[in-house]
């Protein structure tokens, strides 16, 4: 599955609202929650995964070196480091999907093309009272 990394969440959120992320922030911080900050917050999540990732790779990774015998004593910890970068994986698969679904519906839609300016129309004054031929009494 293809995902976009925090740092391109970032940029979209950035080109959402026309400020650089860390003014967002800080404007974010002295307004009543919302959608950027729901959104800032779904960033950070995301990015938190990311590193997550990362700790987990670098961890299984000294684990399985080549050099190093693995024994019944490092099983468990290849498991552990295993699901945790499972959870890790999803974690971030998750945040990326759902933040990307918020930006796409908030994503500037198209003015609608203004609809020529229309002329109002002079009221017609009210009829007259008809002139009778007869003689008045």
């Amino acid at each position: 599955m293809s995902h976009l990394t925090s740092t391109e969440i970032a940029g979209r959120i950035e080109d959402l609202y026309g400020a650089p992320l860390a003014d967002l922030e800080a404007h974010a911080q002295d307004q009543p929650p919302g959608m950027l900050s729901a959104l800032l917050g779904m960033h950070d999540d995301l990015a938190l995964a990311e590193r997550s990732i990362d700790l987990h790779r670098v961890h299984l990774a000294r684990l399985i070196h080549p050099e190093r015998q693995i024994g019944r004593h490092e099983v468990p910890h290849l498991l552990d480091g295993s699901r945790r970068l499972a959870e890790a994986v999803a974690v971030r698969d998750v945040q990326a999907k759902s933040v990307l679904a918020v930006l796409q519906s908030l994503a500037p839609v198209a003015a609608p093309a203004p609809s020529p300016p229309t002329v109002a129309l002079p009221v017609p004054a009210p009829p007259l009272p008809a002139r009778s031929t007869a003689p008045s009494r």
